[in-house]
């Protein structure tokens, strides 16, 4: 079986659920096509197929493009058309979509075409079909949480073109059902997953032989992780006079607005900006920290919680989408209401003051369910399932 997945990019070092999806086809015998419309240095997984440079597109580009196909695909570029102008398309819009596309409507034998991404599939509703292959989409979080607020209605073709569904979370999928999805719709969900070898309690935590509280966060400094609402939380803390340190890594756009909140409300002693860093390195800050918080307004679903599970870290969320599927509120972890920095707050504090053996617990429940639910050998096999059933 031969599976062609449409990303922008090449994955990069954190996305590792497209790299062990890929790994995890290859071993069972799959062979895979990424189509993208950047590389990324030292990605070399699996066989790339880069879209051409839309840069200074225009009557000549589109020329061209509509003769390479009239030469390498002449039916497949026949069926192309006729599907977009029953989708009342523009011939214009046709040539511009015939050469943007021109990489994946070359492609031979694909039994799927598998969106990464269900905005990524918008406008490119009829490829599947055109050149002979089942077409699949990924719902993660972004693109059904959040754009469509912007963009309603972006879906309907979509859903109407799609064989199967992958989904991350019964959450993301509900929120599919509400942003018109038919019932009809074939679907499966594959939860993220990580290495749990790699992720890895070796012995209680440093950070319980220390007197300061010790907090992390990884994620991106982007305003839908609601920094904001931790640091306000993190200042109540300090009112209270619980001594903490807490370590954010990660960069983004939010970076100096969140640094200014520190500087405002008196805490850079207590909160440090670790930036960006590799995998092998969260280890270290796993293994010496006693919370991991994740208070995002939207959340797909998140691998840094699962990781900070299995290293046995205890989680304190917020209720945004999977979430309240990742951590098992009171079993595995707490869920707090997103936007209420003074629920966290109490949160924090209440997760302190438990007696030690309730959080080893905690820890026990939460390294024990990560290691027999969200383990990538799991995955790997429910993706070869989503294929094949």
């Amino acid at each position: 079986m031969k599976i062609g997945i449409v990303l922008s990019n090449t994955p990069s070092y954190s996305e590792t659920f497209f790299i062990s999806k890929i790994k995890g086809l290859q071993k069972h015998g799959f062979e895979v096509v990424l189509f993208v419309k950047q590389t990324n240095n030292g990605f070399n997984f699996c066989n790339i197929k880069k879209a051409p440079n839309i840069n200074g597109f225009g009557i000549l580009k589109s020329i061209f493009g509509f003769l390479f196909l009239v030469l390498r695909k002449p039916l497949t570029l026949w069926k192309f058309i006729v599907f977009e102008k029953k989708s009342n398309v523009s011939f214009s819009k046709i040539f511009k979509k015939i050469f943007i596309n021109q990489h994946i409507l070359v492609s031979t034998n694909l039994d799927w075409l598998h969106f990464g991404f269900a905005t990524q599939a918008i406008g490119r509703e009829n490829l599947a079909k055109a050149i002979g292959a089942k077409m699949a989409v990924s719902l993660r979080g972004f693109d059904i949480g959040i754009y469509p607020l912007k963009n309603p209605k972006c879906y309907d073709l979509l859903w109407e073109s799609i064989d199967k569904l992958h989904v991350i979370s019964n959450h993301i999928l509900n929120l599919a059902y509400t942003n018109g999805l038919k019932n009809n719709v074939p679907y499966q969900k594959i939860t993220p997953a990580i290495d749990t070898f790699f992720f890895k309690k070796k012995s209680l935590n440093d950070a319980s032989k220390k007197n300061q509280l010790q907090l992390m966060t990884i994620g991106r400094l982007h305003w839908i992780k609601d920094y904001t609402s931790v640091i306000v939380a993190l200042k109540n803390l300090k009112n209270r006079g619980i001594d903490f340190e807490y370590k954010i890594i990660g960069d983004g756009p939010e970076e100096e607005k969140l640094k200014y909140l520190v500087y405002e409300l008196g805490l850079i002693n207590n909160i440090i900006f670790i930036g960006k860093i590799s995998h092998k390195e969260t280890l270290n800050y796993f293994k010496n920290s006693d919370i991991y918080i994740q208070y995002s307004l939207q959340e797909g679903f998140c691998n840094a919680v699962l990781e900070a599970q299995s290293m046995g870290v205890l989680p304190i969320v917020s209720n945004a989408e999977g979430l309240s599927e990742n951590v098992l509120n009171n079993k595995t972890g707490w869920v707090v209401p997103k936007n209420s920095p003074k629920l966290l707050a109490d949160k924090i504090v209440e997760v302190i003051n438990l007696p030690e053996s309730n959080k080893e617990k905690i820890r026990k429940q939460s390294i024990e369910r990560v290691i027999i639910e969200f383990n990538i050998e799991k995955q790997q096999k429910e993706f070869i399932d989503f294929y094949t059933e």
